[in-house]
């Protein structure tokens, strides 16, 4: 609907610019398979995000997986069940077997003082997300990897820009994965990226993202087909023109959000983390009080044609595919953080009147 407010809205170039990018290719009818607009992103991404290699994917989820799977391990991957449904489905993908560590109350992120307590010797790695563009503690997460010779695979799909004391989010971990899809800070239509140091990766990366094809008539892996297009990479190359534009002016919402919200009994707001310059991807709001609360708002702002997202209900562990699999009971604060949460509608061109409506709207239900 047109006068609908969506929790986002994509970020595009301008038609004449993304018509310019993608005229080459009706001069060489080259649509995929690595060709020159796939290159060309690749290395403006490099640069953007400050890292030394990446390996451009269909989507984000293809990310995830292939980044689990360049490791080829076996056992059990700690991870959050406060996340989308990618990460989970990415371990299980993979065969192996997902150990679900609560969140901190802070910045919902993975609780690393809980991590070292669900370690075994069947645990073979860890799958941190940087949930809403916070950041983990990496620096502890780090410590804990290297003690009992685990991987690190962190969900960036929110973290698109991040940097931790001026380094990129992407150089943390054994590998990052990145989601590029449209609903994100940074968009290539549908896309995503892993980025890595150890250039062994590539290698396995490229096969596991087409076919295991190793030369014209070699096949020494099963791999899968993961490949970026030409066209998700071009919209990347004009997007990637535009994108500190765009966090400045996510930044400038944000910044209205907490003028109005930062004060009001019954609502929590993630501060700012230290030393992390942000990509202002999310607005989570968590209601305390009675448990229907955030439901009560939701329902409110939908009537005026205002549509948030309940990011993210429900816990991993409580989806009807993993039906007596987990206990989400065993993660308490996730599952309490889940049952209030409220992502707020946040992109590039809302108008700060219709934050103040959004806002306005809230503080009528509390």
């Amino acid at each position: 609907m047109k006068d609908q407010i969506n929790v986002t809205r994509s970020s595009m170039p301008e038609f004449e610019e993304f018509v310019a990018e993608i005229k080459e290719l009706w001069d060489t009818h080259w649509l995929t398979n690595m060709g020159v607009k796939h290159k060309e992103f690749a290395k403006c991404l490099r640069n953007y995000l400050n890292v030394e290699m990446v390996t451009l994917l269909a989507n984000g989820h293809l990310a995830l997986e292939c980044a689990i799977a360049a490791f080829d391990l076996q056992g059990e991957v700690i991870t959050t069940p406060f996340t989308f449904a990618s990460t989970t489905h990415a371990i299980v993908r993979n065969g192996l077997d997902p150990v679900f560590c609560d969140i901190n109350e802070d910045d919902y992120n993975i609780d690393v003082g809980k991590i070292e307590s669900l370690i075994t010797e069947k645990t073979c790695a860890i799958v941190p997300v940087h949930l809403y563009g916070n950041v983990c503690d990496i620096e502890t997460i780090e410590k804990i990897a290297q003690k009992y010779n685990l991987k690190v695979i962190y969900d960036a799909a929110h973290a698109f820009g991040v940097t931790v004391n001026s380094i990129g989010i992407g150089n943390f971990g054994d590998a990052s994965s990145f989601s590029f899809h449209a609903t994100k800070v940074f968009n290539t239509i549908e896309g995503g990226a892993v980025t890595y140091n150890n250039r062994e990766l590539k290698k396995v990366l490229y096969f596991l993202k087409n076919f295991g094809i190793t030369g014209p008539e070699s096949v020494e892996f099963v791999g899968g087909n993961a490949k970026m297009n030409e066209f998700q990479a071009a919209m990347g190359i004009c997007n990637l023109r535009h994108i500190d534009t765009e966090i400045i002016k996510r930044q400038q919402v944000v910044k209205r959000y907490k003028e109005n919200l930062g004060n009001v009994k019954g609502i929590k707001l993630v501060k700012p983390q230290v030393g992390v310059k942000s990509n202002y991807a999310y607005l989570p709001v968590v209601f305390s009080g009675e448990v229907n609360l955030r439901d009560c708002v939701f329902d409110e702002l939908e009537l005026n044609n205002i549509i948030p997202r309940k990011y993210f209900y429900p816990l991993t562990t409580d989806y009807q595919c993993y039906a007596n699999r987990f206990n989400s009971n065993l993660t308490p604060i996730a599952k309490y953080i889940a049952d209030r949460v409220l992502t707020l509608p946040l992109y590039a061109d809302l108008e700060l009147k219709q934050v103040d409506r959004i806002c306005s709207i809230i503080e009528t239900r509390l």
